[in-house]
Order: C-alpha cells, then structure tokens, then sequence
C-alpha cells in the first residue's frame, strides 16, 4: 500500500511538471541584447555639449566611493567576501551584506571605478531603492542623447525609449548613474555608479564616436572564472529580488546548475537560442539526465547582456521570466554562464 501510494505521488508530481512546462514556456520573450554591438565611427560628430542633469556628486553613499582607494574601501566596509574576476579590466568586490544589502564595487589598479547596489539598504543617494520612477523623473534630467567628451575623442550614447522608459542614465559631476527601473512596479530596482572611462568601455546603449574607441585593455586570464563569478552574482542579486518580494531565498543546487551551464554550451555551439535542445530536449529531458530530483522546474535564458546585474535586471522586466524569478514553490537555483549565454535553471526540490 505504501509503495502505491508512493507511485502515485510521483505520477502526480510529473503531471505537475508537465503542466508548468506547458503554460509557461510559450509566455518568455526572447531576451538577446544588443548592447555591446560595435559602435559606429563619425568623421563628423556634430558639436553639442557634455550632458549635465544639473545634479552633483554626492558626498555620501556609494557613488561617493567612485574614486576612492582599495584601502579606503576596506576602511569602511572591510574585506569582501570574494573577488570576482570580469572583462571589463577591475574585479568585482562582492559584499553580499545581507538580503537588504547588496553590492558590488568594481576594483582596476586599487581604485574603485564602478558600483552596483541593490537592496532595500544599500544608500544609493541621491536615489533609493523602491523610489517612485515617476519621482525620478520629476527630479532628474534623463535625455536621449548622452554626450561625453573624453581623452580627446567624442562619444555619444543614443537611448532608445525602452532605454529611458528602464535604465536612463543620470550624470553626477564626473560620475554617471545607470538606474534599472522596474516597469511592472514603476520603483527603482538597482543602480550602478560608474566613472566615464569604464562607462566607455561597457557601452551599455548603442553608440557614436569621433576619435579614438575606447577598449578594456586585457580580458581575465580566465574566463571560466568570469562565468563562476557571474553565475553566484545572478544568485545573490536574484535573492536579495526574492525578499524585496516577500519570498524565500533560493539554494544554490551544483547538478541543477550542471544542467544550466551545458544548456549555455548549447546555445552557443550551435547558435540555436532557444528552451528545446536538438541534442538535449526539454529542460525536463536535461535535469532527468542529470538525476536531478524535483516537482516542478522553470527556466531562464539570455544572451549578450554585459555581466550579471545587467541580465537579472533584464530579466525581472520580461514577464515571463520574471515569474520563474518570482515564483514561491521554487525552492533552489542553477545558473551556467557561457560566452556571454546565460541559463536560470530553477526547481521546487523533491523532497524524500
């Protein structure tokens, strides 16, 4: 009798798979970004002057640390819980606070050049996390057009009006702020501080330049580390959304994230973005290959976003994504990052 009743609770348990994959899998828009694409060189830059919104740099908070030494940064927040390297020339710094204080501050030749900040907690003056973007308008002075004059050479960042309408950019004297808006809420999710010379490097909007393009010098040694880097950033940023949302943090889960990675080889190997595998199926047929127990499942995948904040932030604005981001029976998380591929796995774990 206990062994019926066991077999029809896995038949139920896979009903319930089935269905999840069935009802959620048509809803995901396509998430591959643009960005990064190769700017286009002007012999002719029309003369127009540095974009200012009128606001300064703040004397306090994180975009007050743009600049400061690794020193100074130890002095005030000590020893991070691990560096991560990117391939944008400075390591990310991660201290991972607590679920209401998240951020990542970007370390090239002992100075910090750029910070992420997510959280309830984090001071991202003169911003806050959970502001209306509606009072951010009202306050700030968000264009177009962004024009920068640097080293000799001219650029100029072009928004689109999904650009403005989700992650303008705010100029704080010599330091540029990259809001991530929340469009399903209208409240300021994250932002990233960062000094102009890595702004140029990043090239988060499509872009026009005279002069000279202005490249990251040297990638990391080791690009498998990159992507291990990335892949716990998506976790952390991932739950401190979680909480922002009144949910449970997610556990990190080695076989599910084993199943997330070689869906990212994947997609890259043989350029088929996509949920189903031609040589590995459904998300389904992957995670029973990998003897990966579970009751119900969900996946995320994006391509080409710059790093880790930048693909969550993604993301949490695509509908469908952001239910297997937000939803509450998932219990653990498997990411797998490659060559800029990017794979969410997520599972209600089985338990015994």
């Amino acid at each position: 009798m206990r062994n019926l009743v066991r077999i029809l609770a896995l038949i139920a348990a896979f009903l319930l798979i089935w269905l999840y994959f069935d009802s959620t899998g048509e809803e995901q828009e396509i998430l591959i970004h643009e960005e990064n694409t190769e700017p286009e060189k002007k012999q002719a830059l029309e003369d127009s002057d540095e974009t200012n919104s009128g606001m300064e740099m703040p004397e306090t908070g994180l975009a007050a640390l743009i600049g400061k030494s690794q020193q100074e940064l130890i002095e005030l927040y000590g020893e991070p819980q691990r560096v991560d390297p990117s391939l944008y020339d400075y390591e990310w710094w991660i201290y991972a606070i607590n679920d209401h204080n998240y951020m990542q501050v970007g370390m090239e030749d002992e100075q910090a050049v750029t910070v992420f900040a997510t959280g309830s907690e984090t001071d991202v003056e003169p911003f806050k996390i959970g502001q209306a973007a509606s009072e951010l308008y009202a306050s700030v002075f968000a264009d177009t057009n962004v024009n920068i004059e640097y080293d000799n050479s001219s650029y100029r960042f072009e928004l689109s009006e999904e650009d403005l309408n989700t992650r303008p950019i705010i100029r704080l004297g010599d330091v540029f702020a990259l809001l991530y808006i929340d469009k399903f809420t209208g409240t300021l999710s994250s932002v990233r501080f960062v000094n102009t010379e890595t702004l140029l490097k990043l090239r988060p909007y499509e872009m026009v330049y005279r002069g000279e393009l202005l490249e990251a010098g040297t990638e990391a040694e080791d690009n498998d580390q990159v992507n291990r880097g990335k892949e716990l950033q998506i976790l952390d940023i991932t739950n401190v959304i979680r909480v922002r949302h009144g949910m449970e943090p997610l556990e990190w889960d080695d076989q599910t994230a084993a199943v997330a990675l070689g869906h990212s080889i994947d997609m890259f190997e043989t350029e088929v973005f996509s949920h189903t595998s031609e040589r590995y199926g459904e998300l389904s047929d992957r995670l029973e290959a990998e003897e990966v127990t579970y009751l119900s499942a969900g996946e995320n995948i994006a391509a080409n976003y710059i790093d880790a904040p930048a693909v969550v932030e993604g993301w949490l604005n695509s509908k469908g994504h952001r239910e297997s981001l937000l939803n509450d029976k998932f219990t653990h998380l498997g990411v797998g990052v490659y060559e800029k591929h990017y794979t969410q796995n997520f599972i209600e774990k089985w338990q015994e």
